[in-house]
């Protein structure tokens, strides 16, 4: 893996203007992607994973979407995507970075057949001949494992069961051979076997592409054997990043260490109910002044309702948002893992 930094995003904000008010939905959004590895993005519906990423390929609504910050940047190669006029991104979406989004059915055009809509990419950004997309179109459904591609080709989403509706928008995703692939939740709406058989997949192009993955879920399952790196993010703020054995077995952030009880393990044997995280996020029309985490954290002290914590930084690649961290704060209730000692 080459250790150069194929998308970085700097300082990015994202608001929406709303009846309610103007939902300030990403805060300060700091991140990047090496070429070929996955970058998981964690946390709770709602907590502005999606935004971020919708930002990269510019697919917010203008008249609602408000993307600001000071020096706020999305660089891909070093430009920086958020001057691109929309002819600018539309040549880079699809051809150099790609998306599969959360729900294939509502993705993926009812009118057009599965081959079409492959091909559609391949003769925009490629000008291949409708003879030539269709080839390659083929190809892409064999790649992505579509039994009978010959017949399924020329058949519409609704023939298509839901885990090959997934398979179908992989391959329109990948059609182009992206530098970047964005997996928004793509295997929420499927069952545990097709879900492992859609990870697998993409995980093996990735492999074969050097392509590199943002993969966005809630499922820190499927984070454990597909990422590299893991953020963790909540109320539209990354509130811990780490590489993903240190965000496991080393949780630095109350949230992130709450997330991890909360997920079920076969070596537990104890008749117990699941752990259940209280509360609710907070409403990011009035977003809280300190940590955004404090009203749910039951190791919150005054400071962390007053002032934001600053980063503290464990490792090269591990840093956390969180006053427990301060020299000065009361730890006599916390887990021992979440205070080993701080580099």
């Amino acid at each position: 893996m080459k250790n150069s930094k194929l998308l970085e995003i700097k300082n990015l904000h994202v608001s929406f203007t709303t009846y309610a008010g103007i939902v300030r939905a990403v805060r300060g959004v700091d991140l990047y992607l090496e070429e070929g590895e996955t970058l998981a993005i964690v946390g709770e519906s709602g907590c502005g994973k999606t935004v971020t990423v919708k930002s990269i390929m510019g697919l917010l609504p203008e008249e609602q979407a408000v993307i600001s910050g000071e020096g706020a940047q999305i660089n891909f190669h070093e430009h920086n995507l958020l001057a691109f006029d929309e002819d600018r991104m539309s040549a880079i979406r699809g051809m150099h970075i790609s998306m599969i989004f959360q729900d294939p059915m509502t993705s993926l055009n009812p009118t057009m057949k599965i081959g079409d809509q492959i091909a559609e990419s391949l003769i925009v950004h490629k000008g291949a001949s409708g003879r030539l997309a269709r080839q390659e179109a083929l190809k892409m459904l064999r790649l992505v494992n579509i039994p009978n591609a010959e017949e399924r080709i020329d058949q519409y989403p609704f023939q298509f069961s839901g885990g090959m509706r997934q398979r179908a928008m992989i391959a329109i995703a990948l059609a182009c051979d992206p530098e970047i692939l964005i997996a928004d939740e793509p295997t929420t709406a499927l069952d545990v076997t097709i879900q492992a058989q859609i990870m697998e997949l993409i995980k093996s192009l990735q492999r074969e592409r050097n392509t590199g993955v943002i993969l966005v879920t809630h499922d820190l399952g499927l984070v454990a054997s597909m990422a590299d790196r893991i953020n963790v993010m909540y109320a539209g703020q990354i509130v811990e990043r780490g590489t993903t054995d240190e965000i496991f077995y080393d949780p630095k952030h109350p949230y992130t260490f709450a997330l991890l009880r909360s997920v079920p393990k076969l070596s537990d044997h104890k008749q117990e109910a699941l752990y259940s995280l209280v509360g609710t996020p907070p409403d990011l029309i009035k977003p809280p002044v300190g940590c955004p985490f404090a009203p749910r954290c039951r190791f919150a002290m005054r400071i962390c309702r007053d002032r934001p914590a600053e980063a503290t930084h464990f490792g090269p690649s591990h840093s956390s948002y969180c006053w427990l961290h301060h020299p000065k704060a009361n730890t006599s209730d916390v887990p021992e893992t979440l205070l080993k000692e701080v580099v």
